[in-house]
């Protein structure tokens, strides 16, 4: 059942339908890179099932196709998968949950699942998983340095990147002033910047915490993705971001 998608290229809608039918879902797999964490999700579930598709993050692509299938042979067998409830059955060990995706993530991570029904009106959930202290990232006590492997879909609308809010991040006094952020750069040491020029003048420059800057322009959510030593740019603040 599983396919990756990096592997083997765009699929067609055909293709996914098959292995709805033949599997009750299609399995679509997104490796990490330097940046951004792994993640995979179904499609099918809502249309075979009436049931909410799923996404899993920060795993092992292994792991993560073996989860979503589980969680599809459940959910073949008539079993529902709710929200805010503990499962024992998917990690050894450990207990999992689901939190309610909302819909305003599926541009960024569930496009193919939106260009299969056509429309981003279907039911998500999101399998999040703990620290080895069994504690969820929302939890106190939470361990930090994975606080980045899952992003939490159910919330955050407004501040997509995988940083801290107050992370610093560069500027210029034109941004500030009112001039429209055009040009999009992380750095390859992964510091951030944001500018209304190409190349700014650096003795223009300012540092300011990187909410702030989505403050200012929340349309910079939309390369929140941008990995180590790529940019993005648009013509004006009417033009969709293009990026390497």
């Amino acid at each position: 059942m599983l396919q990756d998608l990096l592997d083997h290229g765009p699929v067609s809608r055909n293709e996914i339908q098959n292995k709805i039918d033949q599997y009750g879902c299609y399995i679509v797999l997104v490796e990490a890179d330097d940046y951004l964490p792994g993640y995979a999700y179904t499609i099918g579930l809502h249309q075979k099932f009436g049931h909410p598709e799923i996404i899993c993050f920060g795993l092992s692509i292994d792991m993560l196709g073996r989860l979503l299938n589980n969680a599809c042979a459940l959910i073949a067998n008539s079993a529902s998968l709710y929200p805010d409830q503990l499962y024992q059955d998917f990690l050894e060990d450990y207990p999992i949950q689901f939190l309610p995706v909302e819909t305003s993530y599926y541009s960024n991570y569930m496009a193919i699942c939106s260009n299969f029904y056509s429309t981003d009106d279907y039911p998500s959930l999101q399998m999040v998983w703990p620290d080895k202290k069994s504690l969820f990232p929302w939890e106190q006590g939470f361990n930090p340095a994975w606080k980045f492997k899952q992003p939490l879909l159910d919330r955050n609308t407004d501040f997509k990147f995988y940083e801290e809010r107050n992370v610093a991040v560069f500027t210029t006094k034109h941004v500030l002033e009112g001039k429209p952020i055009l040009y999009v750069y992380h750095n390859d040491d992964g510091a951030w910047q944001f500018h209304s020029e190409r190349e700014p003048d650096l003795t223009d420059a300012k540092l300011v915490c990187l909410e702030e800057i989505t403050r200012i322009d929340p349309s910079v959510n939309e390369v929140y993705h941008l990995s180590f030593g790529q940019s993005a740019w648009r013509e004006s603040v009417n033009d969709p971001w293009e990026w390497e």
